[in-house]
């Protein structure tokens, strides 16, 4: 069903990854331009892969093993893409590169917030499915 709480879920993690990172700066470079998703194209393409998948998950709904598996699956690309924001935040000495990191840093935390509440609720159906078939 499609009115099921982890759709909304769902929904907010596709327009965390579609629409927040070209809106909100990653980080602020030495020379204090503030730079985009849109100005490289593995973290935009990252963030539309993690959009993407957040809607496939929500159309998954007749088969919430495969939506659990494809929501686990959207955590592991937000830990690569915030790994590669923290990698290139620190790593980078002095003022090179990376001056002020920016708000949009954070939208793969917010991601998983969002994804661990859904598979929840998820499990928490299955669960409950899986109590009325023994009642048969």
């Amino acid at each position: 069903m499609i009115q099921r709480i982890q759709t909304i879920y769902l929904v907010i993690v596709a327009l965390l990854a579609a629409v927040l990172p070209f809106f909100l700066y990653l980080w602020l470079d030495a020379k204090g331009e503030e730079f985009f998703a849109k100005y490289d194209i593995l973290v935009s393409s990252a963030f539309y892969i993690i959009a993407a998948l957040g809607l496939i998950a929500i159309f998954l709904f007749k088969n919430r093993q495969n939506q659990f598996v494809v929501n686990r699956l959207n955590m592991i690309l937000n830990l690569f893409l915030l790994g590669f924001f923290v990698y290139r935040s620190l790593n980078l000495s002095g003022e090179t590169l990376v001056s002020e990191k920016g708000i949009g840093m954070l939208i793969p935390v917010f991601s998983i917030v969002f994804l661990v509440l859904a598979n929840r609720a998820i499990k928490k159906d299955e669960d409950l499915v899986k109590s009325v078939d023994r009642l048969r």
